[in-house]
């Protein structure tokens, strides 16, 4: 005998189902958005930190200073095992040196100047790529729903033949939600190839790290580092022994007299202070996507290998430039504006699409005032939330529990949005209802 499921169990079904898409909806919404506003990275810093000193470039022996002032002042701790000293560029004039435990700026003769403090910069970042999650649980989930909008980008364009036809058609009149659907599909249209580099850029780095995790615990013992070796170049063998300073002014001078044309972004010391330890330097390559080419040293500044990826395989040029085609960082000013347009066209992409798809199933009877104000509220929450962060930065400092702050604001805001609706609509109802 078949068994009847009540009307109300049903209902509460649907409601369910609709629920989960509205997160996925909203995830996508917030990570649109957050993409949005990280493209200004280097310059959120510099809001941040206003009194950081800056400088056009820096010595390489100053940088030599920089980096023994800071392993010095952690002596007695367990050692780092890397080093970064981000060199000064046209974007971020600065020199700052980062460590597994802290990170300084430094002052143009290469003393330490104080920590660098952009804990409001750091966080959007990662909401951005890991939602606040655990790494490899939150970058996973970001890579899927950049699958997500590669699919909804792809399928929109199918599902609608007549889309480029009408590509600059608006129709005033917002009736059965005409008006919204035209926008929704005239922006999907105009960024579409925006759309589908950052989709596709988005799901690559983000799947690429569950990928590299999983191939690491099947054929490598659970070393991620091996996986990545052959794109990004080998980490070599580890050799705990003692050891000196590794000479990295040497390793910059090498730099500028063998590579002019190559300006270096990062300095990179791996295992410093032991017998295994080597630096790195990423070099920028004008005219190039990739985010820069990796150059070997030993530690006492000899030359050894370039990693490849500014003329290697093509494999290696692709996964090197899949970073600053997502973030919008190879053009200067001007692509960082055209990011910004094309950012927040795609953020009203995602906040549309919702509501056309609400809309839809308002007009086949089903009502759902609650999530109809629950969307509101990841709308206006979402952007509401990260302006009294950033507010809460400048006035507070820089230990201000920003992530816990946002996703109390957004889930009030959602929350409030939900309870709005429904008390309005529980009221429309009672006034049209006839008395007796």
């Amino acid at each position: 005998m078949n068994a009847i499921i009540e009307p109300a169990t049903v209902k509460k079904a649907l409601s369910a189902h609709a629920a989960i898409g509205l997160v996925a909806g909203a995830l996508l919404y917030i990570v649109s958005l957050t993409g949005t506003v990280a493209v200004f990275y280097q310059e959120l810093q510099r809001v941040e930190q206003p009194n950081a000193p800056e400088m056009a470039s820096i010595a390489p022996e100053a940088v030599q200073r920089g980096v023994e002032a800071v392993l010095a002042s952690e002596a007695g701790q367990p050692s780092t095992t890397h080093l970064y000293v981000h060199l000064p560029d046209s974007e971020l004039p600065r020199t700052t040196v980062t460590t597994d435990t802290q990170a300084v700026h430094l002052a143009q003769d290469g003393s330490i100047a104080g920590p660098e403090q952009i804990a409001w910069s750091d966080f959007l970042v990662k909401l951005h790529y890991t939602l606040n999650l655990p790494t490899l649980v939150g970058i996973t989930i970001v890579g899927i729903l950049g699958v997500m909008m590669l699919a909804l980008a792809v399928s929109g364009v199918v599902a609608h033949p007549r889309i480029f036809r009408d590509a600059f058609r608006l129709r005033a009149r917002n009736d059965n939600g005409v008006g919204l659907a035209d926008w929704h599909n005239r922006l999907s249209v105009w960024t579409l190839p925006f759309s589908v580099a950052i989709a596709l850029t988005g799901a690559l780095i983000g799947l690429a790290t569950i990928t590299a995790y999983g191939i690491a615990a099947d054929d490598y013992d659970g070393d991620v580092e091996a996986v990545y070796g052959p794109i990004f170049g080998e980490e070599g063998e580890a050799d705990p022994r003692p050891a000196a300073v590794p000479d990295v002014a040497a390793v910059l001078a090498h730099m500028a007299r063998e590579y002019p044309a190559v300006r270096p972004t990062y300095a990179i010391l791996h295992d410093p202070l032991t017998m295994g330890q080597h630096v790195q330097i990423v070099g920028e390559h004008d005219q190039r996507l990739i985010f820069g080419e990796y150059y070997g040293f030993n530690a006492d500044g000899g030359f050894t290998h370039v990693a490849g990826l500014a003329d290697g395989e093509w494999g290696q040029q692709a996964a090197a430039s899949t970073y600053q085609l997502h973030f919008g960082t190879f053009g200067g000013l001007a692509v960082k504006l055209a990011y910004l347009l094309f950012g927040v066209a795609l953020t009203a992409i995602c906040a549309t699409g919702t509501y056309i798809w609400l809309g839809k199933r308002r007009r086949r009877g089903i009502e759902e005032p609650g999530l109809r104000g629950a969307w509101h509220g990841v709308i206006i929450g979402t952007p509401l939330a990260l302006a009294i962060t950033l507010s809460a930065r400048l006035v507070m400092g820089n230990d201000f529990p920003f992530a816990i702050t946002f996703w109390i604001v957004l889930a009030v805001a959602v929350a409030g949005g939900a309870e709005v609706m429904r008390r309005n609509s529980v009221t429309r109802i009672a006034a049209s209802s006839p008395t007796v």
